[in-house]
């Protein structure tokens, strides 16, 4: 890592956090983290991950910019609409941090190409809004031994957890059956940006090795009524995806 002072003052605030400082940077910097949605709640993400430095970031998603994205996906401008989305959070991303890598993958995550499009990397931030594709990814995340940052948000309110293969359960320990998928979720834009910052903290936490993840816990949080809630979830012996581990 340079460690120039002019490259290093970006991050100078961050490093003075406890347990960071230049070591956690460059382990930042040597990191590789996917963001499978680049949608609400992948938007605020890849933002945040490439203000903090992560050295390279893997954006996949298939789609283009409508009206109807402009109240939460914040790398989307007026101008952009009709645009990859991939394309045009690179094009902002590197705007905003020349330093680091970003690769985009235009496609839609399935079980056969989930390899290919995905590989090896450090960390998968959960940006989908489909849990079919959710529950590909967190089997990818069990072959692989990848630890799997999911969040879902509707309205004013969501859940997260971090999933780390072998450390707690996995997404379908914790969800035997599949919620129901909706056309159109509703949802205040102010509602993927929190659950976005905290997936962000928590992927930062994984890779520098501070702090307590959200490891066998679920994280409830209730805009409407300002109630946030944290309980426990424990492995499924059972489990078809993980009981090997």
């Amino acid at each position: 890592m340079n460690s120039s002072s002019s490259k290093l003052e970006r991050y100078e605030r961050q490093m003075l956090i406890s347990g960071w400082g230049l070591k956690g940077q460059k382990k930042l910097k040597d990191a590789k983290v996917a963001v499978a949605g680049v949608g609400g709640l992948g938007c605020p993400a890849s933002l945040y991950l490439a203000a903090v430095g992560i050295g390279k970031i893997v954006l996949i998603d298939k789609g283009k910019f409508k009206w109807n994205n402009l109240n939460r996906q914040i790398l989307c401008w007026q101008r952009d609409i009709g645009r990859l989305k991939v394309e045009v959070a690179r094009e902002k991303l590197e705007a905003l941090n020349p330093e680091i890598e970003v690769k985009t993958v235009i496609a839609e995550i399935t079980k056969d190409n989930a390899p290919n499009l995905i590989g090896d990397v450090d960390v998968i931030v959960d940006g989908l809004d489909m849990w079919k594709t959710r529950f590909i990814v967190n089997e990818y995340c069990v072959v692989h031994a990848i630890p799997f940052v999911h969040a879902g948000v509707s309205s004013m309110h969501g859940q997260m957890t971090t999933i780390v293969p072998g450390k707690g359960p996995c997404l379908r320990c914790i969800f035997p059956k599949n919620p129901p998928e909706a056309e159109m979720i509703p949802v205040l834009g102010a509602t993927p940006a929190l659950f976005a910052s905290l997936q962000v903290m928590e992927t930062v936490k994984l890779i520098i090795g501070v702090g307590r993840p959200l490891i066998g816990r679920m994280l409830f949080a209730s805009g409407e009524e300002m109630v946030f809630e944290t309980v426990e979830v424990k492995r499924n012996v059972e489990c078809p995806v993980c009981r090997s581990l």
